[in-house]
């Protein structure tokens, strides 16, 4: 998962952000309609997605709140990484936080997924599923993204593989988000290839959960304690 400089980008918005087309404001429209094929194609580009930000910067007239969202949404699917705290930072104050001047419906949005974002970054998976049905409005602000549930637990499975070699089945399928043991189980065996035995869930060995041996060497020789024991005494007399 490359969601920094993805095969997907094509070489016209290579071209925007790379040159100084991206401080065009023309160039907003372009990004915008990259943004909706990333949502609809299931990848992400966060360097276009900042690019636009950035403009949104420059020519606040052009700012559209669905779309920020979206940039956010799709940011938060890379967990974990900086990528939605480099998004949120490009958000003026009156966006991201709340007082007198901020817009009370997307700063509440940015709010929102600033919580669930940082669930998947403290590895707080139960804890983002739950609050991820607390609230309508959660649903509304993940529409546009296509598999946005199945991104979220596809990555989840991935970083599991990556530290475990066996897991509770109810702990897994509570990371999961699924309620549903039949459910649970054809993703476990089919979209991740692990075995369940019993009340287990038997992840194969791989570079990442591989316990090695670490072995340390310290190259220390007699010459190297006699200069060490000689300054010592030098400095006493």
């Amino acid at each position: 998962m490359n969601g920094e400089d993805p095969q997907e980008r094509p070489d016209f918005i290579r071209a925007i952000i790379n040159g100084l087309e991206r401080y065009n404001p023309e160039a907003a429209g372009t990004l915008e309609a990259y943004l909706t094929q990333q949502c609809e194609e299931k990848f992400c580009d966060c360097n276009a997605n900042r690019a636009l930000l950035k403009l949104y910067q420059l020519n606040p007239d052009r700012i559209k709140d669905e779309v920020i969202t979206n940039i956010l949404v799709k940011a938060m699917t890379q967990f974990p990484s900086p990528q939605f705290d480099l998004a949120l930072h490009l958000l003026s104050p009156s966006q991201s936080n709340p007082g007198p001047n901020s817009s009370s419906e997307l700063t509440e949005a940015v709010s929102k997924l600033r919580a669930l974002n940082a669930q998947l970054e403290g590895a707080e998976y139960a804890r983002f599923w739950a609050t991820l049905d607390s609230d309508d409005l959660y649903a509304d602000l993940t529409t546009d993204i296509a598999g946005f549930e199945d991104m979220i637990r596809v990555r989840i499975a991935q970083l599991v593989g990556q530290s475990y070699r066996e897991i509770q089945f109810p702990v897994l399928e509570s990371w999961l988000g699924l309620n549903n043991a039949e459910a649970t189980t054809q993703f476990i065996t089919e979209t991740c290839g692990w075995k369940v035995e019993g009340d287990l869930v038997q992840i194969p060995k791989n570079a990442d959960n591989e316990a090695r041996k670490a072995e340390i060497r310290e190259d220390v020789n007699v010459d190297m304690f006699a200069r060490v024991i000689k300054r010592s005494w030098e400095e006493s007399a």
